[in-house]
């Protein structure tokens, strides 16, 4: 080697830690054990559960008028919400991370109240705010669709929030900055340098968002009102066949918002992913 060569020595491979329960299969066994016991299993109860008149009765269930106006209306104040939380949420995050104000501790640790409160406490919280007698005295919000749409979004506040704010503290300012130099326009710096890097976490945000919205029960029982084809959601619609004694019936609604949980989970990752790779 040449006098004045430089060299660099390449850091060793780090070793992967294991734990020492007995192996990687004891491991990986207690794993989906684990998640059998509490995941699986009661889910194919359910799927059971609901397939127990055959399928004539799940269908029946499914089409029952009450129960797809119940769905009708989850999903849409769900997607409204989600919509919401996609803007509103990615603001927040960037003012607490970039932006420095009186309080911004407290408003950090607010943010974080929806995951702690009892949701039948936000329910109650959002009647004393929204109901005819409330505090903001607000008449025509509570016991409507408006109300619903209000309810899902104190419940779902956090999800994108704290899936941005991560990525917003760990994303290099370096590649803003070098775009200002070239004159690039702040709104055009945001669209083709930093929402590329905010997209995966911002639909995984959405995903759960979207997920815990369809499945909201206790901040809805009070506010929504719980009208047929009015402001029945399908969490309410559900425990009110539960309390008819149709379990079946309840089973299958059930069973639905399962599976439409399921498929949006599925293709907003395949969405973040790809948003993964272009960003890479």
């Amino acid at each position: 080697m040449s006098q004045g060569a430089v060299t660099t020595a390449e850091a060793p491979p780090r070793p992967s830690i294991r734990l020492g329960f007995g192996g990687p299969g004891l491991t990986r066994g207690l794993v989906v054990g684990y998640l059998s016991l509490i995941v699986l299993i009661p889910l194919a109860a359910v799927v059971t559960k609901s397939l127990d008149g055959g399928l004539g009765a799940f269908w029946d269930a499914m089409t029952n008028p009450q129960a797809v106006a119940a769905l009708k209306l989850t999903l849409i104040a769900s997607a409204i919400v989600v919509a919401v939380n996609a803007v509103a949420g990615t603001i927040i995050a960037w003012v607490l991370v970039r932006d420095e104000f009186p309080g911004k501790r407290y408003v950090n640790s607010i943010i974080d109240l929806p995951f702690a409160l009892p949701t039948i406490v936000a329910g109650i919280t959002l009647i004393a705010l929204y109901g005819d007698n409330g505090v903001l005295g607000l008449s025509g919000v509570a016991f409507t669709r408006v109300g619903v749409v209000l309810a899902l979004l104190f419940v779902t506040l956090p999800f994108v929030i704290r899936a941005v704010q991560p990525v917003l503290l760990e994303l290099d300012t370096e590649m803003e900055e070098a775009a200002a130099s070239l004159g690039a326009r702040p709104l055009t710096i945001f669209r083709r340098v930093i929402l590329p890097n905010l997209r995966p976490a911002i639909l995984a945000g959405v995903a759960l968002a979207f997920a815990r919205s369809i499945g909201e029960f206790g901040s809805l029982v009070l506010i929504s009102g719980n009208i047929p084809f009015k402001t029945e959601v399908a969490s309410v619609f559900i425990f009110g066949q539960i309390q008819s004694d149709n379990e079946i019936s309840a089973a299958a609604v059930s069973v639905v918002l399962l599976a439409i949980s399921l498929v949006i989970l599925v293709l907003l990752g395949m969405v973040s992913r790809r948003s993964l790779r272009h960003a890479g």
